[in-house]
């Protein structure tokens, strides 16, 4: 239960830059460079072949077939309508190639891709990139510096609330036919500013020139990718082909990844459907995020018990952020620290942990979780420096220990909690009536979790009854998942589950969930509705950090804050990747990225084992 599919279905257009570093040339010079990384050096030369952890030796060929959660009614991926398909299409498969790309075993650097080359000036307002001669979209037709250009205004003026204001301070101009230079705004950062050319989605220019670029489309967009969009079904499955004659194929980032010639992603409603039609055979891999799932229900599966499913447990070195139930601040009953310390109390994690998860997980303490941005014991003397000049405007708690959520002993008896709760309601002008806590005008404390499948039911019943023994009139609201999709886009809900998901050197994505200026933007991921100048200014120190002990305690002081002002109620997390999946593939004898799973793109289709497997992929 790590996150919930439709957040990242409606955060999509985001996740394509929250998991991109903040970039810094390595060596800081203006001369030609193959790759740039933040505060240090490249882990790869310019003559490197390959990334570790990919086999150049990899076989092409067969069919993977995966799973999501949900629907979709568009494949436009940058605009704000329509419901976009597929966390995997957005984040593990690249339709649109970049300017450069991410290496995965370094937690911030970036190779050359449709760039050949970068050159930054030495005040970091300008970078200049060249691009690679061979570049082509799927249709044959260079990729330009024109397209370059065409793409950052196109999104940057009509794409994604999150996106236009993340690339609002970039311009840029072709200089050649295969020459681009981006310019940053006075004031913007230097680092992000890079970090957006470098990462910029490459659409073609000739092809919108009759298309529209804010409508919702089915049709299959042109790409330059490894992988192009060929067949579509509404809202149930989409299947993907790889690119024989992808132009960039045999380059260094590329040389043993994209190994499957077919990928299939087919879409169902709730998680049992899907567990049910894995075990059938209608997919092969898996990635299981509900702890009952995965410890009770595969040991007994027959595909299990002979060896034709496999179970894999691998390490997840990136931040694991922060999942939680994110309180609308928009309303007026959230507003009071008071109340949502309160509510906080009511949520028994020890005995949800215990009875309901298996013990697999840990309690969510931090905004960067499960990484060294996290927030540790006492603050320390960077910290205190950026945090002192806000005394007075932050809890307390903020200059003491680190934060932590109220525990209790996990066999459900909360009663002291419910009772320091019971006073923090009073104190926050609350009182109860003939049973239900009201305001002074005697109108009772309502609370809706909004709610799309039933599986999280059996986690938020329990913390409902002990809502209710408070007197909060505390109610599960069921909708379909277009309605849930409408309503968290306009921000139509008390509270609502979301996860912050933090790259390894965290950029502009903070302004995207807790900015004051994306609070009222229809379909940002602001979704407690944050205003707050002091984790602006906050933000701001992260963003302009001169090495990495600055970052950190930026970001330590920033998670200080933020955790101390409760604004979500926070759930659980865990460091580690819990993957099923029929015995048909094969993957590098070398350890996976630190920072990906490294399934989809660096796996491949194994005949012999597909034979022996036999079944619906059988080969």
């Amino acid at each position: 239960m790590r996150r919930y599919p439709i957040m990242n279905i409606l955060a999509v257009a985001m996740l394509l830059l929250a998991s991109v570093a903040v970039l810094r040339p390595a060596p800081a010079h203006s001369e030609p460079a193959h790759g740039l990384s933040v505060f240090g050096s490249l882990k790869y030369g310019p003559d490197f072949t390959h990334f570790d952890w990919a086999d150049p030796d990899a076989p092409k060929g067969g069919l993977l077939r995966l799973r999501d959660l949900g629907t979709f009614d568009t494949l436009n991926l940058y605009i704000l309508k329509g419901r976009r398909p597929s966390a995997v299409l957005a984040h593990e498969i690249r339709l649109h190639d970049r300017l450069m790309v991410r290496s995965y075993d370094e937690p911030d650097a970036h190779y050359a891709l449709v760039a050949r080359s970068v050159e930054l000036s030495d005040d970091g307002r300008t970078a200049t990139f060249h691009l690679d001669p061979r570049a082509r979209f799927h249709d044959g037709s260079p990729i330009t510096a024109k397209d370059v250009v065409w793409s950052l205004d196109a999104i940057r003026e009509k794409g994604h609330p999150v996106l236009r204001s993340v690339f609002a301070m970039a311009t840029a101009t072709a200089l050649a036919p295969d020459q681009v230079q981006f310019s940053f705004a006075e004031g913007a950062p230097r680092d992000l500013a890079v970090r957006l050319a470098g990462n910029l989605p490459i659409l073609s220019a000739t092809y919108y020139a009759t298309r529209s670029f804010t409508e919702s489309t089915l049709d299959p967009p042109l790409g330059s990718g490894p992988y192009r969009v060929s067949k579509v079904k509404s809202g149930d499955s989409l299947e993907l082909e790889r690119v024989q004659d992808y132009w960039a194929a045999d380059l260094p980032v590329n040389r043993g990844l994209w190994n499957f010639d077919t990928i299939r992603i087919d879409y169902y409603q709730d998680r049992t459907s899907a567990l049910l039609s894995f075990f059938a055979d209608e997919y092969d891999f898996r990635e299981e995020f509900t702890s009952k799932s995965w410890a009770t229900e595969y040991d007994d599966k027959t595909p299990v018990q002979d060896g034709r499913v496999k179970r894999l447990t691998l390490p997840d070195g990136r931040p694991s952020g922060a999942q939680g139930w994110f309180l609308n601040l928009r309303r007026e009953r959230f507003r009071d620290i008071r109340v949502r310390e309160a509510l906080d109390l009511a949520f028994d994690f020890a005995w949800t942990n215990r009875n309901i998860f298996y013990s697999l997980y840990a309690r969510t303490g931090s905004m960067f979780e499960n990484s060294e941005l996290a927030q540790t014991g006492s603050p320390s003397a960077a910290e205190l420096e950026l945090l002192e000049p806000f005394r007075g405007r932050v809890p307390d708690g903020v200059f003491g220990p680190a934060y932590e959520s109220p525990t209790s002993d996990s066999k459900g008896g909360i009663r002291a909690q419910l009772r320091r709760a019971g006073r923090l309601l009073k104190q926050a002008g609350w009182e109860i009536r003939d049973g239900n806590l009201v305001d002074a005008d005697g109108v009772p404390f309502a609370l809706e979790f909004l709610m799309y499948q039933p599986t999280f039911e059996r986690v938020i019943g329990p913390f409902v009854k002990n809502l209710q023994r408070l007197g909060i009139q505390a109610t599960m609201r069921f909708v379909d998942p277009a309605q849930y999709i409408e309503r968290v886009k306009s921000f139509d809900f008390d509270l609502v589950t979301a996860r912050f998901s933090p790259p390894e050197t965290p950029g502009a994505e903070l302004y995207s969930f807790w900015g004051s200026a994306q609070a009222d933007v229809p379909g940002s991921n602001n979704y407690a509705g944050v205003q707050d100048d002091v984790i602006d200014a906050l933000i701001g120190k992260v963003l302009v950090a001169p090495d990495r002990p600055a970052l950190i305690a930026a970001t330590r002081a920033l998670d200080r804050v933020i955790m101390w002002n409760r604004y979500i109620i926070p759930q659980w997390y865990k460091g580690e990747h819990n993957l099923a999946y029929w015995d048909r593939f094969g993957r590098p004898s070398t350890p996976k990225p630190d920072y990906h799973r490294g399934v989809v793109n660096s796996w491949w289709f194994d005949v012999e084992k597909a034979r022996r497997t036999g079944g619906k992929n059988g080969g």
